[in-house]
């Protein structure tokens, strides 16, 4: 329903308003836009960032370059990846977590954790799920770019085309990013339980 709502959504003719400096036309725009750039805030916002302030941030950074905004995309589109981008930076921008140790976990969720990051398979929305908070912690280790590329494809189960259209990143790059991510990801693991084991 969201999505027919956006396809009804006259963003050319809004944005020609806006440019001409209507304050309703803005407040319309921002509007209509706000669930998209939630929902993302909400899939990559950074520990102790509030998403209010992420989503203000990203608005800002959109109205001060509307004139970048080429029309080659969709606008929505135009938008999710200065979500995106917003959140990286602001990933990049905290410190990382302190040392997450092998022991900390309960035997479950040792178990859970081993399946989804040693599997070569596509995990399972249910192990996806229930390792989702456990991985975090993992993820957090990684890149922001790396970070994003797996909890796009493993943990929200997005497609190809999906990741493409919220990044801006072809196919091909999302493969590769998956893959080495995945990589760090099973490094960072085995040394976990190698400094258990030592």
């Amino acid at each position: 329903m969201a999505e027919d709502a956006a396809e009804t959504f006259d963003f050319v003719g809004c944005l020609a308003r806006v440019r001409a400096g209507d304050q309703a036309a803005a407040r319309s725009l921002v509007e209509e836009l706000y669930p998209l750039v939630s929902r993302i805030v909400r899939s990559h916002l950074p520990r102790r960032v509030s998403e209010e302030d992420l989503a203000q941030d990203i608005f800002l950074k959109m109205f001060s370059r509307l004139d970048q905004y080429q029309g080659s995309v969709p606008f929505p589109h135009w938008v999710s990846r200065i979500a995106v981008t917003t959140c990286i930076d602001q990933l990049r921008a905290q410190k990382r977590r302190p040392e997450f140790r092998w022991a900390d976990l309960s035997e479950k969720e040792a178990e859970v954790l081993d399946n989804v990051l040693t599997s070569d398979n596509e995990v399972s929305a249910g192990d996806a799920m229930a390792a989702r908070d456990l991985v975090s912690t993992l993820l957090d280790q990684l890149k922001p770019e790396d970070r994003l590329v797996l909890q796009l494809l493993d943990l929200e189960q997005k497609t190809l085309v999906e990741i493409q259209q919220i990044t801006g990143w072809n196919k091909t790059l999302i493969k590769v990013r998956a893959f080495r991510a995945r990589r760090k990801l099973q490094k960072l693991f085995s040394e976990l339980k190698e400094k258990e084991r030592g």
